[in-house]
């Protein structure tokens, strides 16, 4: 699941980047009401936490302007002013839910949830696609007895495509999904990790398979013959993967450098690096 941050206190919205990051979410951070309502209005976002006090727009004036727009992502209204007349004005104007400073991290993650659950999506501890299963927790691959730990890219990458099984998925919409939008990474840091991923695929023998083509990008090819395959959907299991096939990002904190990444001896499972 992708969040997008609009919050002009840089400490508060590094705090709130790294308890969602810690908790699987992909996030992305902006300081003004101007560029988030922009960055909202991209689709690419599944919720948006929004701070009310903004310089350039308030959360108010953002929220009111997306769904003037058409855009129905969930607004968490987040701000310090817990007067019910806020309140009012924020829901009236758009906004899903509402948040009063100071809070918890628990109490963050239980509004994303909800505002998850009443958009009718299905949450998933598990997506499977063919043969293999994968723990959108452990960030585990599964195909029969065997499994894998993936990194967090490979995780990510991973899910992208096994939720969109048979369908094309380009470049630069895998690293919008896994690097973020900010990322300057380029189309050799999806190569690479598309062959750290394939390797992990050879070592659980799966049938399954990540498929190139030139100038459009990849597709993951499922066996027709394993769970799944006959309609070419994936299926999951249990409760964090949206039923539509939305895929999580990665951290926006950095692109790595592949060509420079120094990486571990992989053994015969071969493990990527993080």
């Amino acid at each position: 699941m992708q969040i997008l941050v609009v919050e002009d206190d840089v400490r508060l919205a590094q705090a709130l980047g790294h308890i969602l990051e810690e908790n699987g979410y992909g996030v992305d951070v902006v300081h003004d009401g101007a560029t988030g309502r922009d960055w909202a209005a991209s689709g690419l976002y599944d919720v948006v936490i929004l701070d009310v006090m903004l310089p350039k727009m308030d959360g108010f004036a953002v929220v009111a302007e997306l769904r003037r727009a058409g855009v129905s992502t969930p607004v968490l209204l987040l701000t310090a002013r817990d007067a019910v007349p806020d309140k009012i004005t924020g829901l009236d104007s758009g906004a899903d839910d509402y948040m009063t400073k100071p809070f918890s991290p628990a109490e963050l993650l239980a509004h994303l949830r909800a505002l998850t659950r009443r958009q009718g999506e299905v949450v998933f501890e598990t997506l499977a696609a063919g043969d293999l299963s994968l723990n959108l927790e452990s960030f585990d691959l599964a195909c029969g007895a065997k499994s894998i730990h993936l990194s967090f890219k490979e995780f990510s990458l991973a899910r992208v495509l096994m939720a969109n099984p048979g369908q094309v998925v380009s470049k630069d919409l895998l690293i919008e999904k896994v690097w973020g939008i900010e990322s300057s990474a380029e189309d050799n840091n999806v190569e690479a990790y598309v062959s750290f991923l394939r390797k992990k695929l050879a070592f659980l023998g799966s049938s399954c398979r990540i498929e190139t083509l030139r100038k459009a990008g990849y597709r993951f090819a499922v066996n027709s013959t394993d769970a799944g395959g006959a309609s070419g959907g994936p299926s999951a299991s249990s409760t964090s993967e949206h039923a539509r096939g939305n895929a999580a990002t990665g951290d926006t904190a950095g692109v790595p450098n592949v060509a420079a990444e120094t990486r571990p001896t992989e053994d015969a499972r071969g493990s990527a690096p993080c």
